[in-house]
């Protein structure tokens, strides 16, 4: 069986329990969280699938609009689709590697990773990944996000890191949160603005870096280099 995505999930509770707050306890969400995943449902839509209704026991509650109820609908037959697909695959991981190839971001780095731990650090979470061939990553994400993408170790995601929030050394700076080591692959200089450099990573994925022309460093194919990011600066997507 499919990972539930939570907003369906919320949905799935509006209409059950006609409470926000019951809903959101019951699909694991805040009461902030749930209306912040409402809002954004509604804003994806295009129109309201969620509405609060006044009066009722308690004040007043939330139900499903039309739209909200045929959209549901049309999820839960095209689960029962995924789940008949899935079952015809040839390995279940398949499904998963689909989604990743069909995402489009405009980030030029997208590597894919596991969740392998969720630190509390204040209002945020400290979310370390590990890559393919044991590479690490850290992220720091407000807790609304940990929850709205379900993160939990195990938890597959993408991590998005654009081009230009890279840094280049020749040494890893001892204080540096993020620093992959990575083989220049290859400079493609510009005649204004930052050059392109590709790095090969040892587990096989690469990295595409914006080096301004005042950097200190000039990197020539084959050298190899630190590639260096703030956990700030690392985005993260999870397949539905």
């Amino acid at each position: 069986m499919t990972r539930r995505p939570q907003r369906f999930a919320l949905l799935e509770q509006v209409a059950a329990q006609g409470s926000i707050t019951k809903a959101a306890k019951a699909a694991g969400l805040s009461y902030k969280a749930a209306w912040d995943a409402i809002d954004e449902l509604n804003n994806l839509a295009g129109q309201p699938l969620v509405e609060r209704s006044v009066g009722g026991k308690g004040g007043g509650g939330a139900r499903l609009t039309q739209e909200g109820a045929r959209l549901l609908a049309l999820y839960h037959r095209l689960e029962a689709l995924r789940e008949k697909v899935i079952e015809s695959a040839e390995h279940v991981e398949d499904m998963e590697r689909l989604e990743r190839l069909m995402l489009q971001t405009s980030a030029r780095n997208q590597l894919h990773g596991e969740v392998v731990a969720v630190e509390p650090k204040g209002h945020s979470d400290l979310i370390t990944i590990r890559l393919p061939g044991g590479l690490q990553v850290l992220a720091q994400i407000t807790r609304e996000s940990t929850e709205r993408l379900g993160l939990a170790p195990g938890r597959s995601v993408i991590v998005l890191i654009k081009a230009s929030w890279l840094s280049l050394h020749e040494h890893a700076p001892v204080d540096a949160a993020n620093a992959l080591e990575g083989r220049v692959d290859t400079v493609t200089p510009a005649s204004s603005g930052p050059a392109e450099i590709r790095l090969n990573l040892p587990n096989g994925q690469t990295l595409c870096v914006l080096l301004p022309a005042e950097a200190e460093l000039s990197p020539v194919p084959g050298q190899t280099v630190f590639a260096c990011f703030e956990p700030d600066q690392v985005l993260l997507g999870a397949p539905l």
